[in-house]
């Protein structure tokens, strides 16, 4: 039997970084299953991602760590290594809005979700019975002007008793203030249809629609201070024509959020996506 790990690293580029890692990796005894890079020539950085199984289940995560830390050391790489067979433990966070949740619960149940679901959270009640029905806990959190300091308090609470790895905002209609943003920095995702800046406020669809759009979109990000502006995960786009209502619209976008969400978690729990600033690298 073996055991399988994720390495995932950026540094400065120099020459000799892949030549350390998979040295590293035949001294140990291990057989590289996937192996992917990209060398930023703008930036100058490197990004990689291997794949690598074990030849023992009893060469511990720790044990590799521990020893391929000189190796990080020596070229100033910030990295992680994890065990593939771990599944993200995931709060999921809605309004109103069901499309979103009800994907992520079916992808979830038919496995085809490389995360662990754990609890949803919602500032509305409405969604409790669809997520009791895929056996998940309901915690209704109420938010207003006056309350908000004490939901996110709330809410983080709720992160550390689930031990939460990942935070999805599946349409949730709340703002979050900076300090929460800067607490789930890089284990937070959220989806917005992709017109904004250029519609925003109330009815997106239908000012698209007098606008007589073409194509109908949604981005998935990690979430910070900036609204709506942090790094880009995924994005999908679907083509429309004038033959379409607002309400048509609205439905074509939903299906682009579920897509580029679901996307967005699936890769972010398989250890694919690499930050960099405000930009993200993508080994899908």
């Amino acid at each position: 039997m073996t055991h399988q790990f994720v390495l995932t690293l950026s540094c400065p580029e120099r020459p000799g970084i892949t030549h350390s890692v998979t040295s590293f990796l035949v001294r140990n005894g291990c057989d590289i299953s996937e192996h992917q890079q990209f060398d930023d020539q703008v930036h100058g950085q490197l990004f990689l991602r291997t794949s690598f199984t074990t030849p023992s289940p009893d060469l511990a995560l720790q044990q590799l760590r521990d020893a391929f830390g000189p190796v990080a050391e020596a070229f100033g790489m910030r990295w992680q290594l994890r065990d593939a067979a771990h599944r993200p433990r995931v709060l999921i966070m809605v309004s109103k809005f069901d499309h979103c949740l009800a994907d992520l619960l079916y992808r979830w149940r038919s496995e085809t979700l490389d995360a662990e679901l754990a609890l949803v959270v919602s500032n509305h009640p409405d969604l409790r019975p669809l997520a009791l029905a895929a056996g998940l806990g309901f915690e209704h959190v109420p938010v207003t002007a006056e309350t908000k300091a004490q939901a996110e308090g709330r809410l983080l609470e709720l992160v550390d008793e689930h031990q939460i790895d990942l935070v999805v905002l599946a349409r949730y209609m709340q703002v979050l203030s900076n300090d929460l943003c800067k607490r789930l920095e890089g284990r937070a995702i959220n989806i917005h249809h992709s017109f904004l800046p250029s519609f925003a406020g109330a009815k997106p669809y239908h000012q698209a629609y007098h606008r007589g759009v073409k194509l109908v979109g949604a981005t998935a990000h990690y979430v910070t201070a900036d609204l709506d502006e942090g790094p880009i995960i995924e994005q999908e786009v679907i083509r429309v024509d004038h033959r379409l209502s607002p309400e048509q619209l609205v439905l074509v976008g939903r299906d682009a959020e579920r897509l580029a969400l679901a996307r967005a978690v699936n890769w972010h729990c398989q250890n694919r996506v690499l930050l960099h600033g405000n930009r993200t690298v993508i080994f899908s």
